[in-house]
């Protein structure tokens, strides 16, 4: 879905349309606290983004064309159920990301259609006619192509990736884009003067095993369009967390804060040696009376990093407006998991005939 949270806002006020709208609670009510779930592409334009401080989009949007709006979760879920429904009437084999993404294998669908994007179109229009709302489609033969695909051309984009032009396609893209290269395999390449896909895919596959191992392979086969990772059509939602509980209770901000940070970067580190980021950030807390609350934020974007889940765990625990700071246990969970390979990829190529600009 094209900036779904936003777009459902924009449906029920038409007039946020013309304005650079963020979904968050009102950093000016709250604070300065608060945590943007997504913005609509006017606001994109001045970087406000998911997981950002909603503070900081506040002061990157000119007054005048800023409209904040809370989110409503409720009728977002409603909305995608929606469309889920449409993609049930396509295929039984698709596999649910989030509220806002999904991914089908069409090969077998009951449309009884062989050109995929015929069924593209079908699936775009119904949204439309249904929803209000518009989506953005990826077509290829494997997930990973077809997610970059779907990235390609928002809002309400349609694009293919056929075999033959995937691996041009991936040349341009920097290797900070592709999925599981983090900060220290980025440097080694650019110790080896490799820069982009087309660098990448100059690489001996020998070569990128000895000095990266079993990711090297993994980076070897992507940059070369390759993933063999099946459609899950019923795939269990997973989640990361860590929790603790304190012999003495927390009863200062700065132990909450302190802890908070330290719970962040546990999660954090276990994403990424699981090599997985999500987009619903759970906080849990359990007072001196033992009552025990768990609140959850979600996200159109992925978080994975230290910094993100503690500023989203931070803002759930302000909203709470804890009373009674005797704070007995914390914990930080990070759920509606994916593994690295669905991350978003922007890219900045047209297609003309057999050349990629």
């Amino acid at each position: 879905m094209d900036a779904f949270f936003a777009s459902v806002e924009e449906r029920e006020h038409p007039e946020y349309k013309k304005k650079c709208l963020i979904v968050a609670q009102d950093p000016r009510k709250h604070n300065h606290h608060g945590v943007v779930t997504t913005a609509n592409y006017n606001a994109r334009k001045y970087g406000a983004h998911s997981a950002m401080p909603a503070q900081q989009a506040v002061e990157l949007i000119p007054k005048e064309k800023l409209v904040i709006s809370p989110p409503n979760f409720e009728l977002y879920r409603k909305v995608s159920d929606q469309i889920h429904d449409i993609f049930g009437e396509v295929t039984d084999n698709y596999q649910t990301v989030a509220l806002d993404e999904a991914y089908l294998d069409v090969t077998h669908n009951k449309l009884n259609e062989t050109n995929t994007i015929k069924i593209a179109n079908y699936i775009q229009q119904r949204i439309v006619k249904e929803t209000s709302l518009t989506c953005s489609v990826g077509i290829s033969y494997n997930k990973f192509l077809a997610k970059m695909a779907s990235d390609y051309r928002k809002p309400f984009g349609r694009t293919i990736i056929l075999g033959k032009y995937a691996k041009e396609f991936l040349k341009p893209i920097p290797i900070e884009k592709f999925n599981g290269i983090g900060k220290a395999m980025q440097h080694k390449l650019h110790e080896m003067d490799i820069y982009t896909g087309a660098d990448l895919q100059k690489m001996d596959q020998d070569a990128i095993l000895e000095k990266f191992g079993k990711m090297g392979y993994v980076i070897y086969k992507r940059v070369h369009g390759i993933d063999d990772s099946p459609v899950e059509g019923h795939r269990a939602r997973t989640s990361i967390g860590r929790e603790r509980t304190y012999n003495r209770n927390l009863v200062t901000t700065e132990q909450i804060n302190q802890e908070l940070i330290y719970l962040a970067e546990m999660v954090s580190q276990d994403l990424r040696k699981k090599r997985q980021h999500g987009k619903t950030v759970v906080l849990k807390l359990r007072n001196s009376e033992f009552e025990t609350i768990t609140k959850r934020m979600s996200f159109q974007d992925y978080v994975q990093t230290k910094e993100e889940i503690y500023r989203v765990a931070k803002d759930i625990y302000d909203k709470l407006k804890v009373t009674d700071q005797k704070i007995r246990l914390l914990g930080i969970t990070v759920t509606n998991l994916d593994p690295l390979s669905y991350e978003e990829v922007s890219l900045n190529l047209s297609y003309k005939g057999d050349n990629y600009e």
